[in-house]
């Protein structure tokens, strides 16, 4: 947008200038049409002399001819110095010369203001060419330098996403990693911990029914003994109640441990068997999580890396381009004068030269009818 203001006020001012320019050489070219017009005048003269034509009509051009000469170079000359133009100067002077000449000094001129005006002109057009030319290279370019540059600031912007996701997936990796590896490790102690009890449990539990065995039998031993009649002595029936009675105590025991043990060992085996399924469930989300986290990195990286080298191939055009607005620069950029003014001298000298052209020729016109007249006589 910046560009595009510049660019209207500069032809703005190029029009300005252009027209302050048109009107400066205009008005100097009608100075010099008016004084090739009042000083060549008497040329028409020549149709009313009764004298010899010849000699009347040597006579007239040449006193007419070398003021309007004179006038002439004089416009010509201005307006090279007002338009600084050192083709008008040099052609000022080749008309001085052409006018000293004494034959036919006007077809002479003629031929050099017609030659100099197929010049301009053929300069005016490559001019304008190479200003066309220049406005469609500037415009094109700036448009595909906009374009690749709005590209690459995308490009970027996607693969700043992608390394920024990758990069966040791995830490949640490397997270998950990390619970696996403690959640292993706690199910080795589990396991570990639950071999360990219930390998005190079998070797407790069998003394426990080896002990409870050996109760019951003692018990049957004596209560057999003492349920005897016949025997050969008086027996201590209340010590032996008393023993009985202390192993039953001990029997009790025995059977309330057992069935403890046992209790214990159930609960905590079926709290081992609990954690370890949850364990394992927890163990299978957190791979599948880790695997899919892992392919999705893999994937940006691998996008992210195709989009880079997209981008490096969209930087290397971005830079040919922009090497190529350097040179257009540099060959289309107008420094001392602008295209408009080249355009509005050229538009002037043009029609300077052609004004003085028609000048010279109805002056020409003016002169062949009068030759004309004097021949036919009075």
């Amino acid at each position: 947008q910046a560009t595009l203001h510049q660019d209207c006020m500069t032809r703005a001012q190029d029009y300005e200038a252009e027209t302050k320019s048109r009107a400066e050489e205009l008005n100097a070219i009608a100075e010099a049409k008016k004084i090739i017009v009042e000083t060549t005048g008497g040329a028409a003269q020549i149709s009313y002399e009764g004298t010899s034509f010849l000699q009347t009509a040597r006579s007239k051009l040449s006193s007419g001819t070398d003021l309007a000469n004179f006038a002439a170079i004089r416009a010509v000359r201005s307006l090279a110095e007002k338009q600084n133009s050192p083709a008008l100067a040099q052609l000022a002077q080749r008309m001085g010369v052409a006018m000293r000449s004494g034959d036919d000094p006007f077809a002479k001129v003629r031929g050099l203001i017609t030659d100099m005006i197929v010049r301009l002109e053929k300069e005016a057009e490559a001019d304008a060419t190479h200003k066309a030319y220049c406005d469609k290279e500037l415009k094109e370019s700036e448009e595909k330098k906009a374009d690749k540059t709005a590209e690459i600031s995308k490009q970027t912007s996607r693969i700043d996403q992608m390394t920024s996701r990758s990069e966040m997936l791995k830490e949640e990796v490397a997270q998950l990693q990390a619970d696996l590896a403690a959640l292993s490790k706690a199910q080795a102690e589990m396991d570990k911990l639950r071999e360990e009890e219930h390998t005190a449990f079998v070797s407790n539990k069998a003394d426990m029914e080896q002990g409870l065995e050996g109760v019951k039998l003692a018990l049957k031993v004596l209560n057999e003994y003492y349920a005897k009649e016949g025997k050969a002595h008086t027996e201590q029936s209340g010590a032996g109640s008393s023993i009985i009675g202390l192993l039953e105590v001990v029997e009790s025991d025995f059977s309330k441990d057992l069935a403890e043990i046992e209790t214990v060992e159930e609960t905590a085996a079926a709290e081992y068997d609990e954690q370890s399924k949850a364990n394992a469930v927890e163990k299978t989300t957190k791979e599948k999580d880790v695997e899919h986290k892992q392919k999705e990195s893999v994937y940006l990286d691998k996008e992210s890396a195709e989009l880079k080298a997209d981008r490096e191939q969209v930087q290397a055009e971005l830079d040919a381009i922009l090497e190529y607005l350097e040179k257009i620069h540099k060959e289309c950029d107008e420094v001392a004068e602008t295209y408009a003014e080249r355009k509005a001298r050229y538009e002037a000298e043009i029609a300077g030269l052609k004004e003085a052209l028609t000048i010279l020729e109805n002056e020409t016109a003016l002169l062949q009818r009068g030759a004309r007249r004097a021949l036919r006589g009075p």
